[in-house]
């Protein structure tokens, strides 16, 4: 007899969520969960406080915020510094995070890609997604020189101050790139930083005309950065690759000489992910 799914009698198939998954409402959470999370995530923002710090930044009475820190500790997300009496982010959760990193081929066909373009150009190269509005780097091989940029994974940075930020921007949508003009906070970290919303959209077209992107001393004095895009079968931008350092190295009259292993690596990349080339050609 052949079996009904979801039918009165028959078998029913795994389901990856319930029916009531678009339901975020309190029946649907657990509290005591949200709230251990909230410290978790604070706690990997500040790094080393103790107690007494986290409870009053918090607002969560001691004992509470206890509990949660030593439910966290034994499971390694969380450690504590008997000596300095202060708490950290433990190992557990960068072995985590490392699992997240493997979820998609992308880190993994990226890093010789990524290798080879450091190697070519003695800078450090970078991969990157958008995730939140913000840079989130997934993976880096640094440069062997005394001097470098260092962008370890899970660090984030803003769109429109990085190299590889702007290089998604200019493949967004004009409908959604408008939004992020209108909704983002164009912070300023150095006075190089796009924080007009007009000026910003002008980078934006010529980075589409020239195919790759230029952080130059936007978010650190002293950094310049060259980046492009890597796509997706559907031609979308899903990640970028950069190659950063110290403008003493790389000035002005070398950002064209180095966009083009740069490009070549985007190229290189979207191929092994099985993604569509860019066919517009840099100038």
């Amino acid at each position: 007899m052949e079996s009904r799914e979801n039918g009165i009698g028959g078998t029913r198939r795994p389901r990856g969520r319930p029916r009531d998954w678009e339901d975020k409402t309190s029946q649907n959470t657990i509290k005591s969960l949200d709230r251990a999370m909230e410290v978790f995530e604070f706690l990997s923002e500040a790094q080393g406080m103790t107690l007494s710090e986290i409870s009053s930044e918090m607002g969560h009475s001691p004992a509470t915020v206890y509990r949660i820190l030593v439910t966290l500790e034994t499971r390694g997300l969380v450690e504590f510094d008997v000596e300095e009496q202060l708490w950290h982010i433990g190992a557990r959760a960068f072995v985590i995070g490392a699992r997240f990193l493997r979820r998609t081929q992308l880190v993994d066909r990226a890093r010789p890609i990524l290798r080879r373009l450091m190697e070519e150009t003695g800078e450090t190269a970078n991969l990157a997604v958008e995730k939140g509005g913000s840079v989130l780097f997934l993976s880096q091989v640094e440069t062997t020189a005394n001097i470098r940029a260092f962008f370890p994974p899970g660090t984030l940075s803003p769109l429109h101050a990085s190299g590889i930020g702007k290089a998604l921007l200019a493949e967004m949508e004009e409908e959604r790139f408008a939004r992020f003009l209108k909704r983002s906070d164009l912070s300023a970290f150095t006075e190089h930083t796009f924080i007009d919303p007009g000026a910003l959209r002008h980078e934006i077209e010529m980075i589409r005309a020239r195919g790759y992107s230029i952080d130059d001393e936007e978010k650190n004095i002293g950094m310049r950065c060259i980046a492009a895009p890597v796509f997706d079968m559907n031609r979308e931008a899903i990640a970028g690759i950069s190659v950063s350092g110290p403008t003493s190295r790389i000035g002005h009259d070398q950002i064209k000489t180095l966009s083009r292993p740069v490009i070549e690596a985007t190229r290189e990349l979207t191929k092994a992910i099985g993604g569509v080339v860019a066919t517009r050609q840099p100038t």
